[in-house]
């Protein structure tokens, strides 16, 4: 288990996390879920020793980052939002050095192994500036598994990318999942967040509004709207719409709002 307890960081006058705690369970996906400036990254740079807390505990892999610094580096591997890689190595020279750079001996090295993983084993010998962009991004989750951490952070992974290659690396991170590692999601995307994870902890403005199993936490979201776009609004809402909470909003739309819990989508498609 990983976790942070009262974790704070605070630049000059600026607090930028406030005292938060969180537990990641292991074997399972997380994500971190919250507006651009909320606090993500910078959770996660001090995860990965990359900015300096200014108070509470934390522990990777059950390795505290004060008490054991290398081992709780050693059990964290981190993909960040910008695509950091050299053009000049191929897949297969980037993640061996990677993993020379973290002390992996050559007989123990799993280059091929973790190549294969991201699907990028048929690519292994070219250029990285000859790779597509989603090929990139499959690069930096195989040069952060190159010392085999039991934790994998994704930080924005699919920022400002296709839904194809969204999938893509949703694919390789369900993989990555199953077999065995710990995986922590940073994202702003809703769709993310229903999609892939077992747990979701909501930060807002360096604070942890919410952290729950993500089926219990889309539970209490209990409200749906359909929108419907007509050629001519009616004069008065149809009579086997008056049961649901509708309004008419003119020019064109019919508004549904409904519990999820309490009535099925296809209720209110068959209604319609």
């Amino acid at each position: 288990m990983s976790r942070t307890e009262n974790l704070s960081l605070k630049i000059g006058a600026k607090m930028l996390l406030k005292p938060l705690s969180v537990e990641l369970e292991s074997n399972q996906l997380h994500l971190i879920l919250g507006p651009n400036g909320a606090g993500k990254s910078t959770f996660i740079n001090v995860l990965s020793g990359l900015a300096r807390k200014t108070a509470g505990n934390v522990e990777i892999w059950g390795h505290n980052i004060d008490v054991e610094m290398r081992m709780a580096r050693s059990s964290i591997g981190v993909v960040p939002q910008e695509l950091n890689l050299d053009p000049f190595f191929t897949p297969f020279e980037a993640v061996e050095l990677q993993a020379g750079l973290y002390g992996v001996p050559r007989s123990e090295r799993r280059t091929d192994e973790i190549l294969k993983s991201v699907r990028l084993i048929d690519h292994k010998h070219a250029y990285a500036r000859a790779l597509s962009g989603g090929m990139r991004r499959r690069l930096l989750v195989a040069k952060a598994m190159a010392h085999s951490p039991p934790v994998l952070v994704l930080d924005e992974p699919t920022a400002g990318v296709d839904v194809e290659l969204r999938r893509q690396l949703w694919d390789t991170i369900r993989e990555l999942n199953r077999s065995g590692t710990t995986v922590m999601l940073t994202t702003h995307y809703l769709e993310e967040a229903e999609e892939l994870c077992d747990q979701i902890a909501i930060i807002n403005k360096g604070r942890v509004v919410a952290c729950e199993p993500t089926r219990k936490l889309v539970q209490r979201l209990d409200r749906k709207d359909v929108h419907l776009t007509l050629r001519e609004l009616p004069a008065e809402i149809p009579q086997s719409l008056q049961r649901f909470e509708t309004n008419l909003e003119p020019p064109d739309t019919i508004r549904i709002r409904f519990a999820p819990s309490k009535t099925p989508m296809p209720e209110v498609l068959a209604a319609v």
